[in-house]
């Protein structure tokens, strides 16, 4: 038996996304996203509506996409619940630091360890958007190999049915392979 519960914005898994800018005077903002994703092999799509974050994307044409992780499970929630347009030191208070991308004009957030660097492709007027992303850059702290750990990274994800972050759990199958067993 299933239960319905009417339209909901439930897709699992929903990445916590931090999104981070520059405004015109250069001073660093960063917003949490939980609806984004990748929006084609060198794209990603944000669905943002209207933030200081958006107003800076429009002026630079560039922002960093990073991903919260579970030791900044805090900070990254209080970015997303305090607009930098009430509180203009709301930077300094997450106890986040940046280093401008040499890529984009936008800053990576010292300690967010993966991060996106894109460029703007396109801005929707109902708050979509689009960018290319230019360079991926991570902390050699979440490098296994010289590749990406997704342990090392512990990224959250957002949980919509409870409102609750959720770490990632660990691997179940090999990607473009294991199906092939059906074959």
């Amino acid at each position: 038996m299933r239960k319905n519960f009417g339209s909901k914005p439930w897709v699992y898994p929903q990445p916590v996304l931090m999104i981070g800018t520059y405004d015109g005077d250069g001073t660093p903002n960063l917003m949490n996203a939980a609806w984004g994703g990748q929006y084609d092999t060198d794209e990603v799509m944000l669905s943002l509506s209207s933030h200081k974050t958006t107003d800076n994307i429009r002026e630079k044409r560039a922002f960093t996409v990073s991903f919260a992780t579970a030791a900044t499970v805090v900070a990254c929630d209080y970015v997303g619940i305090v607009s930098a347009n009430d509180d203009p030191d709301k930077m300094r208070k997450s106890g986040f630091s940046t280093t401008k991308s040499e890529l984009v004009d936008a800053p990576i957030i010292n300690e967010l360890p993966l991060t996106l660097e894109c460029e703007l492709v396109k801005f929707n007027e109902d708050g979509i958007v689009v960018g290319k992303i230019v360079n991926v850059s991570a902390d050699e702290s979440i490098l296994t190999n010289g590749e990406v750990d997704y342990k090392k990274l512990d990224a959250i994800i957002f949980d919509p049915t409870s409102a609750a972050y959720i770490r990632l759990g660990e691997k179940v199958g090999d990607a473009f392979s294991d199906g092939a067993s059906l074959q």
